[in-house]
C-alpha cells in the first residue's frame, strides 16, 4: 500500500547540487525525518527514513540499486530492499514506508509534506 499524500505542503529542503546521484541524505521535514535520494537519471525520490524492521531512521543511509528496472534502496541494517517509487518493501510486500512528493523548483529541491 502505498502511502502518497494528496495535498502536500512544499518545503525547501536543499540545492540539488548539494545532493550526490545515487547516495541518499536525511533531512528533516516538518518534523518529519525523511531520506532523499537523487538519480542519476535525474529524478528525485523522498520516503521515510525510518526502516520498519530495524526500528532505526536509517534509509538514507541505504544502497540506492535497481531491482528489474525499480529505483530501490536496501536497508544497511538487514538488508530489506525498499521500491523508491511507492514505498513498498520487494521483500515483504506487507510491509512499507511512507512516500512524499519530490520537485525541483529553480535548482532547489522540494519535499511535499502532510
Amino acid at each position: 500500500m502505498t502511502m502518497l499524500l494528496p495535498d502536500p505542503t512544499w518545503v525547501d529542503v536543499c540545492p540539488l547540487a548539494r545532493l550526490l546521484p545515487e547516495r541518499g541524505v536525511a533531512a528533516l521535514v516538518g518534523g518529519v525525518q525523511v531520506a532523499v535520494f537523487l538519480m542519476h537519471d535525474g529524478v528525485v525520490h523522498a520516503i521515510g527514513n525510518h526502516d520498519p524492521f530495524s526500528g532505526a531512521a536509517v534509509l538514507s543511509r541505504g544502497i540506492v540499486g535497481d531491482r528489474g528496472g525499480v529505483p530501490t534502496v536496501a536497508s544497511p541494517v538487514y538488508k530489506q530492499v525498499f521500491d523508491l517509487r511507492t514505498g513498498r518493501c520487494l521483500d515483504d510486500p506487507s510491509v512499507s514506508v511512507p512516500v512524499y512528493p519530490a520537485t525541483v523548483s529553480a535548482a532547489r529541491l522540494r519535499v511535499g509534506i502532510p
